[in-house]
């Protein structure tokens, strides 16, 4: 029996043979020993699953039947997953030789350190960092995500300046490693987000549980992006505004959230009029109904709200507004952020 510990890498797959067609074979060509491929199909109608089971039978797979979104359908797959890591990869990633053992190794050194992601590339611009995830998730003061290496829609070209291991507040779910123990002590995603922001509303969760999240620049992937849904596309932005807000509402203390929240939502009501502006009324519609669906759901929400008795681990939280530095500001770069506005 090996001595490192088993690691269950788990794709979910959605009518995503293209994807599978084209990144299976490098996923696959991982160095790592101990190592157990999953496709978690999510109820799909075209013929991935046959495609896999007939050129990769090394792969297991794993039903739901309907699709469960990207939040409920890991819930269900990973139920049926025996490991001590979990590695939750999209199928539109491609991953380069080595990308497990540099993270897995930095997981085992820290008890505390949980979940961690690694360097994240975009596919069709090798060299420059990708949207979702770049080198590390961290939030603002008023619940807006951003990396090293993007602030909002500004990439940066990745010249190694972000090439340290570091604390971070969320990785990516685009490829996140976590310790199985942690996925199951924090009860995994909240399936009600169905897709977007869920990972860091499960990292914000582990954080005030005590935990770290992490960043390992040894380790490069690369994402396509947008494969399920494109980055235009008004439904994500509905999902965006609406999760958005109900990770604030979960996460932060009842007083603190409140007045955040209220400052949020005029934050929210200068993007609804910039999209009409912009002739986006779809997407200005999506911004008002995820507020709906926020105060229509108020109430069921603010039950999952819980405490802990760890000390919460604020590292990667921002304590400005990374909106109004980068419109006001003209703060295009992470590296233009000065270190004593983060939490340390």
């Amino acid at each position: 029996m090996s001595a490192l510990p088993k690691v269950a890498v788990v794709i979910l797959n959605w009518n995503g043979k293209y994807f599978l067609e084209k990144f299976l074979p490098s996923v696959f060509n991982s160095t790592y020993p101990n190592i157990e491929f999953i496709i978690g199909d999510n109820g799909s109608t075209d013929d991935s699953v046959q495609y896999v089971t007939d050129n990769f039978p090394m792969f297991k797979i794993l039903r739901n039947t309907e699709n469960l979104g990207f939040a409920g359908g890991y819930n269900e797959i990973l139920k049926r997953v025996d490991a001590d890591y979990y590695i939750l990869l999209n199928s539109d990633v491609e991953v380069s030789e080595g990308w497990i053992e540099p993270v897995i190794a930095q997981l085992e050194k820290d008890p505390l350190l949980v979940a961690c992601q690694p360097k994240i590339q975009a596919f069709h611009t090798k060299g420059e960092f990708e949207h979702a995830g770049a080198a590390g998730g961290f939030i603002d003061y008023f619940g807006f995500p951003f990396c090293r290496g993007r602030i909002l829609d500004k990439l940066e070209k990745d010249n190694g300046q972000y090439n340290d291991a570091i604390e971070v507040f969320w990785a990516t779910g685009a490829a996140l490693f976590i310790k199985a123990s942690a996925w199951k002590e924090a009860e995994g995603f909240d399936a009600d987000f169905f897709a977007h922001f869920e990972e860091i509303d499960l990292c914000w969760r582990l954080k005030k549980m005590g935990y770290k999240v992490g960043y390992c620049p040894n380790s490069l992937v690369y994402h396509v992006g947008g494969g399920t849904l494109k980055t235009s596309n008004p439904h994500k932005t509905y999902l965006n505004f609406r999760n958005n807000l109900v990770m604030m509402q979960k996460n932060l203390p009842v007083g603190l959230g409140t007045w955040k929240i209220l400052l949020r939502l005029w934050w929210d009501l200068f993007a609804l009029i910039k999209f009409m502006v912009d002739g986006k009324f779809a997407d200005a519609w999506a911004v008002s109904r995820g507020h709906q669906y926020f105060f229509m759901n108020f109430f069921k929400n603010a039950r999952k709200r819980k405490s802990y008795s760890a000390v919460e681990n604020k590292k990667g939280n921002y304590k400005k507004s990374i909106i109004w530095d980068y419109y006001v500001n003209k703060i295009h770069k992470f590296s233009q952020l000065k270190d004593k506005n983060f939490h340390s």
